[in-house]
């Protein structure tokens, strides 16, 4: 069976849905029944690349500063190069929010509704895109697919969408995120100025969804000793509003306890993640969360926001804040540096639990769909 992926948002830096993709795809070619075909935006492929497209992020981001109407210009170029190929393909995937048209059988994932609950968090023009290629995608695809039953709720809810079309597929954790000596890690964190088992960690896109401020300003409550011995660490790139972040960001900076990363790629990561004391994911909402996955499968225990799918991911192995209580969250955190045998139960519960979860069976189930799509 053929299947044709929207696979352009490979072009930039791979964030949530980018990893998704990949590991779903590399998940996929061990089945010999499935051919997957990348449109890359511009041609096919049918290898993953091996990395973002050089430069990417800074001139899509001239492009629609400077270019009128350049979403619905680039989508025009977009279709006609898609409908090429992909018009012989069995079957179309969309990973995202904006599918082509397709007269096919068409799978949709949709990994979660921030255009709805979180509109704020969207460029106007953005989010008018996303509501009409959305909407119309979901009346479109024959199956749609979820990371999380929280999702699929809220789909069915807010697009009367059928229960029956709708299949939770959970993510899977990729085999580098595992527990590491601190001898493995000793390298890259000496190369960041960082110890293992001594900083925290933040990951994620810098935007307001993400509720960083929380966590700077939980980090600031903690003792002046505490902070001096455990740096914050912020890895990820910067987002949508994320100039929201400006001015708390720079005075917490300025204390040199907290470091900016920057996006950082798939094995360095990993090892920080392996690296850190403890992940502190303060999200408003998520519809996975997966790097509270990932910090689970590194032996991190993860301080976590109740709600959402968090909490689906996470089951008992987190330690769960009211993401709007800057004093509880910092409680939290003094605890899991304080209290080793505390830490050590949650590291233990978080390994348990990462291991229900797995791309390959992500990718069974997704093939199941896929089956069921062809013959709807």
């Amino acid at each position: 069976m053929s299947v044709a992926f929207n696979a352009s948002i490979l072009r930039a830096p791979r964030t949530g849905i980018g990893q998704y993709l990949v590991e779903l795809v590399r998940a996929l070619a061990t089945d010999p029944e499935f051919e997957p075909w990348l449109f890359n935006g511009w041609n096919w492929q049918a290898q993953l690349p091996a990395a973002a497209l050089p430069g990417y992020s800074r001139l899509s981001a001239l492009v629609k500063r400077g270019v009128p109407n350049a979403y619905a210009l680039r989508r025009l170029v977009e279709q006609r190069r898609f409908s090429r190929k992909a018009a012989c393909a069995d079957l179309y995937h969309e990973p995202s929010l904006w599918p082509f048209e397709f007269d096919g059988p068409m799978v949709m994932t949709l990994h979660d509704l921030t255009h709805v609950r979180f509109p704020q968090t969207q460029p106007a023009d953005r989010l008018a895109a996303i509501e009409r290629h959305a909407a119309r995608g979901v009346e479109r695809a024959q199956r749609i697919l979820v990371d999380s039953q929280f999702i699929a709720d809220e789909v069915c809810a807010h697009y009367g969408v059928p229960a029956e079309r709708i299949v939770v597929a959970p993510l899977g954790c990729a085999a580098r995120f595992h527990p590491r000596a601190p001898e493995q890690l000793a390298a890259r964190l000496a190369a960041l100025g960082l110890q293992a088992g001594r900083y925290l960690l933040c990951v994620g896109t810098l935007e307001p969804r993400k509720n960083l401020q929380l966590a700077l300003r939980a980090y600031e409550r903690l003792p002046a000793a505490l902070r001096e011995r455990y740096p914050l660490v912020l890895a990820g790139m910067p987002g949508w509003r994320a100039e929201q972040l400006a001015e708390p960001l720079q005075r917490a900076l300025a204390s040199q306890q907290v470091r900016l990363l920057g996006y950082q790629d798939d094995n360095a990561l990993a090892e920080l993640f392996a690296g850190a004391r403890l992940l502190l994911f303060p999200s408003l909402y998520e519809g996975f969360g997966l790097p509270v996955l990932e910090a689970m499968a590194s032996g991190t225990p993860v301080i976590l926001s109740r709600g959402s799918a968090l909490s689906e991911v996470a089951g008992e192995a987190g330690l769960y804040i009211d993401p709007q209580n800057e004093v509880v969250c910092a409680a939290a955190i003094q605890l899991l540096v304080e209290d080793q045998a505390r830490w050590l139960a949650l590291r233990e519960a978080g390994l348990t639990q990462a291991q229900a979860y797995s791309w390959q069976r992500c990718a069974q189930i997704t093939a199941g769909v896929y089956r069921e799509a062809v013959k709807a």
